[in-house]
């Protein structure tokens, strides 16, 4: 089952397009005015109010926010980390996460009460992996 996601502010909106264009309900941040700019906390707060899925390299800033809302038991956003190490960003060449973002959108995410995964390289058939 896919899951709605919605890509933090440092991804750019054609990451989303290419997820988009292979069938995925994914926003970004980037193209969305009421949403760039805003503190983690509130963009934390629209994810789960639309019932999204977060992707972002910002673990220090919002595994706080998840922890705290599993803690006072309000079902909030589940948080998909990744990492600029992983999957470097590039305008050039994003081809990588989109593949490993489809194939987690794909599979689906973790059922409650899980919260948070990790994108993995190892998602993607070693075919298509980084060297």
């Amino acid at each position: 089952m896919t899951a709605p996601l919605l890509l933090d502010e440092m991804f750019s909106p054609g990451i989303a397009a290419e997820l988009r264009q292979l069938g995925h309900d994914v926003l970004a941040v980037a193209d969305r005015p009421d949403l760039r700019s805003k503190p983690d906390e509130e963009v934390f707060a629209w994810a789960t109010a639309n019932k999204r899925w977060l992707l972002t390299e910002n673990v220090k800033d919002f595994r706080p926010i998840l922890l705290r809302a599993m803690q006072a038991g309000q079902p909030g956003a589940g948080v998909l980390f990744t990492s600029s190490r992983t999957f470097p960003r590039s305008r050039k060449n994003p081809g990588p996460q989109v593949r490993a973002l489809d194939a987690w959108l794909s599979a689906g995410p973790p059922a409650p009460p899980v919260m948070e995964a990790w994108l993995a390289e190892t998602a993607l058939p070693a075919s298509l992996r980084l060297a």
